[in-house]
This record gives C-alpha cells, sequence and structure tokens, in this order.
C-alpha cells in the first residue's frame, strides 16, 4: 500500500457485513468520518470494540449499525448519558444490542494479547466487581508460579481496526502524536487496518513521542482533513465542545436523532 484511496472506496473494500470492528481514538483522533461512512454504505450486524463508546458509537448504534458491543466506560465525556447505547440496551431501539464491558484496563489488556497473537492476557483487575459473571470475555487464572489468582481477559483481534492519524507520507506510512490511546495495539491485532489522515506529506517532522505505524502493517490510507471532528487532531483542529453539550438533546429523543441523521445522509431507512 503507498497510494491513498478515497475513504469510501476503502470502507467498501475492508469493512463488511457481520465483522468485528475497532474505531479507536481516545478523546483525541477519533475517526468520525470513516464511521459515518460505514453507516452511509449500510453495514450491519457489526461488533463495535472501542475503550470508549464515544458519540461515535452512539451513532452508530442509533443507526442500526451493531448488533454487539465490547467497551469500558459508556458516556458523553463531560456531558453525561449515550442516549442511543442506551435505548438500544433498555429499550432493544432500533434492535437488542449485546453488551460486553470492560474495565479499561482489561479492554488495553485485551488488545496488547491480541496484537502480540496471545489468546488471552492477565492482570490485577475486576477485583470488587461483578463484571466477570456479566460477560464470557473476562475469567480467573492461576498463576504457575506464584499461584497467585489473575484476572484473564480475552484477546481482541478485529476484523478491521480504524483510525485516524495526523500525517502519512509518500510510502504510506502514518505518524500520530498527542493522546494516542491504543490506536497502535488496535492496529497490530486487527486482520485489516483503515487510516484516515489530515494530509501526505514527503518526509515525517521529528517529534518526542510520536507513533508511527509502518505501511505493511496498513489495509489503506485515505486523506480525510478533519476526519476526527467533533473530537480533535493535535496541531490541526480543537474539540468542537458545542456539538457534544448539542448532541446530548439530538440523542436523547429519537425523532430529533433520526432528523439529525437524515440531514447528515445517514439515515438508513430500511430498519431504523
Amino acid at each position: 500500500m503507498t497510494s491513498p484511496v478515497p475513504l469510501a472506496e476503502a470502507i467498501a473494500a475492508h469493512v463488511h457485513d457481520g465483522d468485528t470492528v475497532a474505531l479507536e481514538g481516545f478523546t483525541h483522533l477519533i475517526p468520525f468520518a470513516a464511521a459515518h461512512e460505514i453507516a452511509r454504505q449500510g453495514r450491519r450486524h457489526l461488533t463495535l470494540v472501542r475503550m470508549t463508546p464515544d458519540l461515535i458509537y452512539d451513532q452508530l448504534i442509533g443507526l442500526g449499525c451493531a448488533d454487539e458491543i465490547v467497551f469500558s466506560y459508556g458516556g458523553n465525556p463531560g456531558v453525561g448519558s449515550l442516549h442511543r447505547l442506551r435505548d438500544a440496551v433498555e429499550n432493544h431501539w432500533p434492535h437488542r444490542l449485546v453488551v460486553h464491558e470492560h474495565s479499561h484496563a482489561g479492554l488495553a489488556n485485551a488488545y496488547s494479547a491480541g496484537a502480540a497473537r496471545l489468546p488471552f492476557a492477565v492482570l490485577r483487575g475486576y477485583r470488587g466487581t461483578d463484571l466477570e459473571e456479566q460477560t464470557d470475555i473476562i475469567s480467573r487464572v492461576t498463576c504457575p508460579f506464584t499461584g497467585e489468582e489473575l484476572a484473564a481477559v480475552k484477546a481482541v483481534n478485529p476484523d478491521v481496526s480504524v483510525i485516524h492519524a495526523q500525517l502519512a507520507d509518500r510510502e504510506g506510512n502514518v505518524m500520530l502524536w498527542g493522546i494516542t490511546g491504543v490506536q497502535r495495539e488496535a492496529v497490530l491485532a486487527a486482520k485489516r487496518a483503515i487510516v484516515t489522515v489530515e494530509e501526505v506529506v514527503d518526509e515525517f517532522p521529528e517529534r518526542t513521542g510520536a507513533v508511527i505505524l509502518p505501511n505493511w502493517v496498513l489495509s489503506a490510507v485515505s486523506v480525510v482533513p478533519n476526519g476526527a471532528w467533533p473530537s480533535y487532531a493535535a496541531g490541526y483542529s480543537v474539540r468542537d465542545n458545542d456539538f457534544y453539550q448539542q448532541w446530548d438533546a439530538i440523542s436523547r429523543d429519537r425523532d430529533a436523532f433520526l432528523a439529525w441523521a437524515a440531514e447528515n445522509d445517514l439515515k438508513e431507512t430500511s430498519d431504523v
């Protein structure tokens, strides 16, 4: 992979009905444009994986794209609830949603195990919670060396991971910086990976703490300036806090949500 491709072409080629899809980016660099393209192409029966569902999964769940979700902390950051997620769980609208909840540390370790092609990861966690009783992706193992009981989390290996980054170079390598979350692990754990970027440059700048993903772990790169809106891309855009606040009213009411979806060419009329 060396040449960028249009986003619609990348989604059509690499995201399929029934896939397990991880759209990662922690507060920052959330790949909203790619998520909207997934919705516009009418993908269904997805299992969505993400550290924090944020607005991006609230939208995909409300649009009927997801059957299951694997996540850690579901909320509209700094605002309140995710009403489309809540409506799906409580009222099965637009249909039933199967929920698998992790802690942040548990899901991060599950991605790391997936990236290392191991079947599970171990950590000291989940004590005092009942999460392992609610899902089959958390269990317990005994350390063969010390006898200590540890939490075990099933590895996450998405069919496709999608992230947003600041830069790609002419060879198709990708560079991101700022709050980098688990994008690297999500890409390395996946069978396929799509990256949207702000721009293509001849040579990456020197930047302490940056993450560089080589082209041989990526399936497609698409140039989508401002592709993380309403989240942000350090050095390119700031978070649209007004939209995050407006989303509370939009998502709280089904008719308001459907009107928003129609205005943005996201409404799939067949089953929503």
